[in-house]
């Protein structure tokens, strides 16, 4: 099912540079900040390889428009270790051309779900609500890519967390499909849809 959905990516580090050679050099940025290959060792940072190539061009450049938060954060790792940017400004500079090879070189790459720990019984729960509100946008429990809405399973579960809180406090837009669901969820039920997408390993 193919929905423009903006569930589940947030915080990607792109060094603001104002020219690059080749894809080689960006994505090196990129993993920098999500790990080797887009699959983050940070839990607050998402991993990236396997979302689909529109769901990555969309949000690059909405990140691009400053259509959504973008709070500063440091690199992690990489020639820019413990340099801080945020989201838009790492952006700015990169060419509509740019922004596509990062997102179809990503999208080549598997998804490898998180390590974690999670509650079990909350995750029993959260599998409930996601039948109930999240399947018809996010299917197979939230790993598919062909759904062009992030992938949720097997994601951190802070970063999660955060991007939840963002859309409940009205910091960051949303489908408006998808609104009146968030709206109606409490806290306890946002962290059961949380530790069931985390329990996906």
């Amino acid at each position: 099912m193919k929905t423009i959905q903006r569930c589940c990516i947030a915080a990607l580090c792109l060094v603001a540079v104002p020219v690059f050679a080749d894809i080689s050099a960006l994505v090196t940025d990129c993993d920098s900040c999500h790990g080797k290959n887009g699959v983050s060792t940070h839990s607050d940072i998402p991993t990236v390889a396997g979302y689909s190539a529109y769901y990555m061009e969309e949000s690059l450049n909405i990140y691009k428009e400053k259509g959504r938060p973008c709070p500063e954060v440091a690199y992690p790792a990489g020639a820019n270790k413990d340099k801080k940017t945020t989201m838009c400004d790492a952006v700015k500079a990169l060419t509509g051309a740019q922004i596509t090879e990062i997102s179809e070189h990503y999208a080549d790459l598997p998804f490898v779900a998180a390590k974690q720990e999670f509650d079990a019984a909350l995750a029993k729960k959260g599998e409930a609500l996601h039948e109930l509100h999240c399947v018809k946008c996010h299917e197979d429990g939230g790993s598919s890519p062909d759904d062009d809405a992030g992938i949720l399973a097997g994601q951190w579960m802070p970063f999660l967390m955060h991007q939840m809180a963002e859309y409940k406090a009205g910091k960051r837009p949303m489908d408006e499909k998808m609104k009146p669901k968030i709206d109606a969820l409490s806290d306890e039920e946002i962290k059961a849809l949380v530790n069931y997408y985390g329990s996906m390993q």
